[in-house]
């Protein structure tokens, strides 16, 4: 599939560096590494985009198959194929043809993955590319989750009660929605909730910030991004630079994808954060016995299919998928929603990824050769899912910032603002179009000088678009604000340092209150003394960060425990702002500190102090009686869990990749535990997936690093060797320069057409 012979030099990271003759052929040599150094993660992310982890792993993901089968998004990216352009599909198909020439060409064992599963891996297709390409904007949206959530929370608390719970953005009023808790108590939302996950919390993260060269040492623009996902070994990252005639890009790709995520060229960097909108609905749709859905004109046939799943060891499992215009009937294929459903009724699925005109695949390879602002824009037009907040800079002093992607218009008699399950028959409930891309926040050279993001809310009061209510809580904007305002000129120095900080805004607000605890026992009043001296940072070394995680842990089962009965574990998360407005009494909350389940009156000022000797007994408990040993950095290492193996206790010894770390759910360097995990609660497992800091003066000179390693093989000494440095905010250089890819370098490759 080669035009032209091309060199690949590995540097003394394993970074690969391509020199092709021409674009194609590039990505042609990127499928080839790709496929060298990240093969099994590349299975393993198709099977799960297709819906076919079963045949590798057996009837324990079956229902993950039957509803990724039944969400379709494989389906949905091949007929997408056909809405890319010439030269994407043409990208798309070169890539391929790299991953097939290795799978042809190889020579010795395939990962040890493969030996232990006993897969073969397949030729790649295209398709398998726009798939994972869906699958990411899967993992970054979430709004059917906080649908699911509040549903189930009607159950046990009142509209009112929810409101609290799962507060407004700090300064805002709740959203004004009907009373959904009425609407739907005819269904059991405690077994139609089993659908989800833990649902809206507020430590989703990730950061970005760029300021113009009136803030810098250098006089042009320094643009920072580390976005944060759930750990993962090997790294959902993998870094690469890519030089052919039209085409010099360098950084962050995905393993299965032909593009340059997230980088820059010699012109122009980007880095993007999660914007967070609500692009997902459920719809509750009236079903009736002839498979007709009751739509606003009257009933209309359900779209269905057949699809069958093959299982490692068993029969095949048929499937029927069936649709509404909403979208699939996701209940199909979850047993609890059947049940708690009437029989006349199913849950449909709406989501923007879905659409097969998505075009998000070729906007990614229009980033990297664009070399200008409006070149930028331009790509961005095609960027629909999942919508980020890009910012931007160029090596002419501009910075910038756009928020693309396909947010869908809810018109004004929708009562129910995407925050509930809406009745599908009915008409004021169907979005009406999708906001105009030039409506889509953005600036260019703002007089600030400066652009930041971090998941918080990114647009003003008046904005005239519903982008979402369930923004994350500014604490890390607030803090990289701070920091960015403290320093007259940056450096890169400066920007690395921001990166590496871990002051937690939210332990700075809630901490005066926690210490107003009144205690008669010793060791509680030593620990109280112990947090006064402390300044709120969550640094590995220290005993205080695991101290009040504990006791904020601890603390949280007492106030909303009671309240939530059986739905506790599933809604038990980082709550800062709900339990700030508890131990402040905002506007009466402290009433959550009462246990309704005893005669007896309690306040917060009873619950502080059982909290903490909780808190102490289970640290006790886990790390020794002797407080001066423990530390943050041990309870709280950052666990990146390889897929599947980290569920085998007896494998994920091996293939897990472990470290400590620094942070917090709410800290720039942010590190976010999973408290329901009884043997795990302060592990990290939510935290930056890569770091990089563009210097547009030296663009040579910007740094970059990812969380394991750049091989995907256990047995390569490439496989972790990043860990360390990660979790030591530690970079490696970003060098375009064909001499520094040379020098120490560990081979050149060569592939040559046939």
């Amino acid at each position: 599939g080669l035009k032209a012979p091309v060199e690949i030099v590995r540097d003394r990271h394993g970074v690969p560096h391509i020199y092709a003759g021409s674009v194609d052929d590039a990505y042609f040599a990127l499928g080839f590494v790709h496929a060298q150094d990240r093969l099994w993660q590349m299975e393993m992310n198709r099977r799960i985009g297709s819906g076919r982890l079963s045949e590798a792993l057996g009837a324990a993901t079956l229902d993950a198959d039957k509803f990724l089968r039944t969400l379709g998004v494989r389906r949905v990216a091949e007929t997408t194929l056909k809405a890319l352009s010439a030269e994407a599909r043409s990208q798309l198909d070169a890539y391929a043809a790299g991953v097939n020439a290795f799978l042809a060409q190889r020579s010795g064992p395939l990962p040890p993955e493969f030996l232990l599963t006993g897969v073969q891996p397949e030729p790649w297709q295209s398709a398998d590319s726009v798939t994972w390409i869906k699958m990411m904007a899967w993992d970054l949206g979430g709004n059917w989750r906080s649908e699911l959530l509040r549903l189930r929370l009607t159950k046990k608390l009142s509209t009112a009660q929810i409101g609290e719970f799962l507060p407004p953005y700090p300064g805002e009023a709740p959203l004004a929605i009907a009373d959904y808790g009425a609407l739907y108590r005819q269904f059991d939302a405690s077994k139609l909730a089993a659908l989800a996950l833990p649902g809206l919390t507020e430590d989703g993260a990730s950061n970005n910030w760029v300021v113009a060269g009136s803030r810098t040492a250098s006089g042009k623009p320094l643009l920072a991004n580390d976005p944060h996902l759930g750990l993962a070994a090997p790294a959902v990252w993998y870094f690469a630079h890519l030089s052919a005639p039209g085409l010099e890009v360098m950084g962050a790709t995905f393993p299965g994808v032909p593009a340059v995520v997230l980088g820059r060229n010699q012109r122009i960097a980007w880095g993007f954060t999660n914007t967070g909108p609500d692009v997902q609905d459920l719809y509750v749709e009236r079903i009736d016995t002839a498979g007709q859905v009751l739509a606003p004109q009257g009933w209309q046939k359900l779209a269905a299919h057949s699809e069958v799943i093959k299982v490692k060891g068993q029969p095949d499992v048929a499937l029927t998928v069936r649709a509404s215009r909403h979208g699939p009937l996701i209940s199909d294929v979850f047993k609890p929603a059947k049940e708690a459903l009437p029989q006349d009724y199913a849950l449909a699925f709406a989501w923007t990824a879905l659409r097969e005109d998505d075009l998000s695949m070729q906007a990614a390879g229009k980033f990297a050769s664009a070399g200008n602002w409006n070149d930028f824009l331009a790509a961005a037009r095609d960027f629909h899912s999942p919508q980020q907040n890009m910012v931007y800079a160029d090596t002419e002093g501009n910075i910038g910032f756009v928020a693309p992607g396909r947010i869908p218009v809810r018109k004004p008699q929708n009562d129910l603002k995407g925050q509930a399950p809406a009745p599908g028959w009915d008409a004021k409930y169907d979005w009406d179009g999708f906001i105009a891309f030039e409506d889509l926040p953005q600036s260019y050279n703002p007089a600030s000088g400066e652009v930041m993001t971090a998941n918080h809310k990114i647009v003003p009061g008046n904005y005239p678009h519903y982008l979402t209510s369930e923004w994350n809580p500014p604490y890390r904007a607030d803090r990289i604000h701070q920091l960015l305002q403290a320093t007259p000129r940056h450096t890169l120095q400066s920007f690395a340092s921001i990166q590496a900080d871990t002051v937690s805004l939210q332990v700075r607000q809630i901490l005066p209150l926690l210490l107003k605890t009144r205690t008669a026992d010793a060791d509680a009043q030593q620990v109280l003394t112990q947090l006064r001296r402390w300044d709120a940072n969550m640094a590995v070394e220290g005993a205080e960060p695991l101290i009040v995680s504990a006791w904020l842990r601890e603390l949280g089962r007492l106030i909303y425990a009671d309240e939530l009965g059986d739905l506790f574990d599933g809604a038990w998360a980082h709550r800062a702002r709900f339990m700030y407005s508890v131990l402040a009494d905002t506007g009466g909350q402290g009433r959550w500190c009462d246990d309704i389940n005893t005669p007896a009156k309690e306040s917060c000022a009873d619950l502080l102090p059982r909290a903490l000797d909780l808190a102490l007994a289970d640290l006790k408990r886990r790390y020794g009686d002797e407080r001066k040993q423990w530390r943050w950095g041990k309870a709280h290492f950052a666990l990146s869990e390889h897929r599947p193996f980290g569920r085998q206790a007896q494998l994920a010894r091996f293939f897990d990749v472990s470290v400590p770390s620094p942070g917090d759910a709410y800290t720039i360097d942010v590190g976010r535990n999973t408290l329901v995990n009884e043997s795990e609660p302060f592990a990290n497992r939510h935290a930056a997936s890569l770091r990089a800091i563009y210097d547009l003066a030296d663009l040579d000179g910007s740094v970059y690093i990812h969380s394991t390693g750049q091989s995907g093989n256990l047995l390569s000494p490439l496989y972790r060797n990043f860990a360390e440095r990660w979790s030591r905010t530690e970079y490696i250089p970003m060098s375009m320069k064909r001499s520094d890819a040379i020098a120490d370098s560990l081979g050149t490759l060569k592939l040559q057409p046939r």
